[in-house]
């Protein structure tokens, strides 16, 4: 299975390292990663594939969450197929 994750806030170091290291820690792949730093905003988004994750879906989407919190972002993660169905309306 492959999600969307995005995160969103006020640029800081330690944003990228923060976010990898929790799916490193779960097993789980990059697969495709863009970033980018707008008016002193961060924006990130990452291609994952939770195949060989130790982790469920839900339970990553509370660690993400809770996470950013912690680090003054927003850490979102949604199921691929969410986006799949948008471009076949």
């Amino acid at each position: 299975m492959k999600a969307i994750l995005t995160v969103l806030g006020k640029d800081k170091a330690g944003i990228i390292a923060t976010v990898a290291t929790i799916l490193a820690q779960n097993n789980i792949n990059i697969e495709d990663i863009s970033q980018t730093v707008m008016q002193g905003y961060f924006t990130m988004i990452m291609l994952v594939n939770l195949e060989n994750s130790k982790i469920g879906f839900g339970e990553l989407q509370e660690v993400v969450a809770k996470k950013g919190e912690e680090i003054g972002v927003k850490i979102m993660v949604q199921h691929e197929d969410i986006f799949n169905s948008m471009h076949r309306v």
